[in-house]
């Protein structure tokens, strides 16, 4: 595939994205979550502290902005206030996928504009970003290369199994994955974090990783934005990808069931909470049910094309959510509504 081509799925990926048939609204499982009220919280509403670890580092919130696009002259702009927004109000970023990087060597200016977005937030928790179809043929010379030209606090492998298999340009090839996941984990002297793409986790596919070395697992459940659709809908009519992806519509594993396998499984990685996510509540409601970040995709994207102060009142509100959240369940921190065994269940229970 030529640079104008991929150029031009990277753009497409980010319009179809954006596309609400494309969201599977409804399946994350959020609905169904209650978080008991507590009427006498002992707390003040400015006591309420949002400060959170993120692989043994602190930041101001325990949000964070999931990789979305890269790869095309678009996304620096759209990354640039991404990054800018997440320095100033302490959350936490990836980047899209680095394929492109990879495999150009960081030629084209690629390389040039990651230096010089990265100069411009030297405090932020950034992670770099690659599928684990490429990870499969990489060198660990190569993935420290893609690490270093962010200074990037990780490694983020992203997992895309339906979007591959659906993808007219797909590379659904997968054979090795594991094991050169435990290698990355292994020999590249940085944190690995495990991301799915909006199908999420089994309790069985987290059990295979929890040997692996992880630093921590994004379960990017299903619930959010559906590259199965997305992929259908950029294939031709009467395709079999066309066809196929209405039959895989809903397919995958909902968020709070995979963060909650996540939180029983893996005991020395950290769980990570994205897939559908649309407020600070629903982040209080992952937060209890075990995880330690939590991420969103879609709404950032959309705040973000709105502008500077669009998107920064989007992520305040998010924050005011959160505390309000965190104050109605009497807890002063995320840690401890994490901890509380009572504080959520299931609607109608």
């Amino acid at each position: 595939m030529d640079t104008q081509q991929f150029e031009a799925r990277k753009r497409e990926h980010i319009q179809h994205s954006l596309n609400s048939a494309h969201q599977a609204v409804g399946l994350n499982g959020l609905d169904q979550i209650h978080l008991v009220h507590e009427a006498l919280p002992e707390l003040n509403l400015e006591e309420i502290q949002l400060e959170s670890k993120c692989l043994g580092r602190t930041t101001s919130t325990p949000f964070y902005i999931a990789g979305m696009t890269a790869g095309h002259q678009d996304a620096i702009r759209i990354n640039r206030t991404l990054a800018l927004a997440c320095q100033k109000r302490g959350w936490a970023m990836g980047v899209g996928s680095q394929r492109r990087d990879l495999e150009t060597g960081g030629e084209g200016g690629l390389l040039d504009q990651w230096k010089s977005l990265r100069d411009e937030v030297p405090d932020l928790s950034l992670f770099a970003n690659i599928g684990i179809t490429q990870l499969i043929h990489a060198s660990i010379a190569q993935l420290r290369r893609l690490v270093a030209e962010l200074n990037a606090q990780a490694l983020v492998v992203h997992t895309n199994v339906l979007q591959e298999a659906m993808q007219v340009e797909g590379t659904p090839q997968f054979k090795g994955g594991l094991e050169a996941l435990r290698k990355c984990c292994s020999e590249l002297g940085a944190p690995v974090i495990l991301k799915e793409t909006g199908c999420g986790f089994s309790r069985q596919t987290l059990e295979r990783l929890a040997d692996l070395g992880l630093a921590a697992v994004d379960v990017s459940g299903l619930g959010g934005t559906h590259w199965g659709r997305i992929e259908g809908a950029r294939a031709e009519n009467s395709t079999v990808q066309s066809i196929a992806s209405v039959t895989f519509g809903n397919w995958g594993e909902p968020t709070t069931q995979s963060v909650q396998s996540a939180a029983g499984v893996l005991k020395g990685a950290e769980t990570w909470a994205s897939g559908g996510v649309r407020t600070g509540l629903d982040a209080a409601k992952l937060i209890a049910l075990g995880a330690h970040r939590v991420g969103y995709a879609k709404p950032a994207l959309e705040a973000a094309l709105g502008g500077d102060e669009r998107l920064d009142f989007w992520m305040q509100t998010q924050e005011f959510e959160l505390r309000v959240a965190l104050l109605c369940t009497g807890s002063l921190n995320c840690e401890v509504l994490r901890q509380k065994e009572s504080v959520w269940k299931r609607s109608g229970t």
